[in-house]
């Protein structure tokens, strides 16, 4: 298949990597001014992944449009500029898969939803979601993901096409809660290093069961199935969120709560903003998000969140 990839940060250009070893005719796009693009010109790596010649490189966005499937792999936060780029092609009969986690901080809208306000109905939007870190990717340990869409056939063609003995991938079955799932995953990560951080590690067990009960009514409010919560999407991406060292919503909450300062980007820290305008919305009571809330935009102390959590009555645990 011909692919194009929006994105050429670390997972973008790991996803071109992969598509191009199984096979398929691959195009990685990133702006012009984009110093991994830059990189990837001048060496053909980045220090993680290294591109085989056979992957082609641009900055020119309308090409990347060229081809049948339109991967996208950048901060959740700016889709809907993309998408507006985007709709200025007018693309037809395309797929475009996205490949990040997270919600629209102000809306609170879900990533599909954004990508398909810019959409006619000749288009079809998919997402790839589920646990699995670059660094482990390559050194050749396999993980399980899911792609998800509200059309049948492109889910099949998607998993045929991606297929390979490095990712095996599931037919996901609802739409709403994988997309809530995987986007609320990262503030889940955020509270797991802020733990971390208070060396209160032995905590993480209560966060996993209470975040992933809290989630699932969410999601169960939203339209979606609660039992996703319990999927590769939520549940299932707490190993590589929750406790990795490679995981940047992790590092960032540890890194946050000690005063220092992390550079990379952390997805929860503005998913979060829209799951607090989800819980108003729909009338969830969110108590692990909005604990994370206090303490990353309100100044909270994390020691006096962390008390009135874990304090709380038996009586409102579930």
């Amino acid at each position: 298949m011909k692919i194009s990839v929006v994105g050429c940060g670390r997972w973008g250009s790991f996803i071109a990597w992969y598509l191009d070893s199984l096979g398929h005719d691959v195009l990685l796009y990133g702006r012009e001014d984009s110093i991994h693009l830059k990189r990837f010109r001048e060496t053909r790596t980045n220090g993680l992944v290294t591109l085989s010649r056979r992957v082609r490189l641009t900055s020119d966005l309308c090409e990347s449009m060229e081809s049948e499937i339109i991967i996208v792999s950048i901060s959740a936060q700016n889709l809907r500029e993309l998408m507006e780029r985007i709709s200025g092609y007018e693309p037809m009969g395309k797929t475009f898969v996205l490949c990040m986690k997270g919600l629209e901080a102000k809306s609170g809208k879900r990533l599909s939803e954004i990508a398909g306000e810019y959409m006619d109905g000749t288009n079809k939007v998919a997402v790839w979601l589920g646990p699995g870190h670059v660094q482990e990717f390559l050194r050749g340990i396999p993980n399980c993901m899911v792609i998800d869409s509200w059309d049948e056939e492109t889910k099949r063609n998607l998993v045929a096409a991606f297929s390979g003995e490095l990712i095996r991938f599931y037919y996901g079955n609802d739409l709403i809660g994988n997309e809530v799932g995987a986007a609320a995953k990262n503030v889940v990560g955020i509270a797991a290093g802020i733990l971390d951080g208070l060396n209160l590690t032995s905590l993480k067990g209560a966060l996993m069961s209470r975040a992933t009960w809290e989630i699932a009514k969410l999601i169960k409010a939203m339209g979606g199935n609660e039992l996703s919560a319990y999927g590769l999407c939520h549940l299932g991406d707490y190993e590589a969120t929750v406790f990795s060292e490679f995981s940047h919503n992790r590092r960032f909450g540890e890194m946050f709560v000690k005063g220092e300062r992390f550079s990379e980007l952390a997805e929860g820290y503005t998913t979060i903003l829209a799951l607090m305008e989800l819980s108003s919305a729909y009338e969830v009571e969110l108590p692990i998000c909005r604990a994370v809330y206090d303490v990353l935009h309100q100044g909270k102390s994390a020691n006096d969140a962390l008390n009135e959590l874990f304090l709380r009555s038996v009586k409102q645990e579930f």
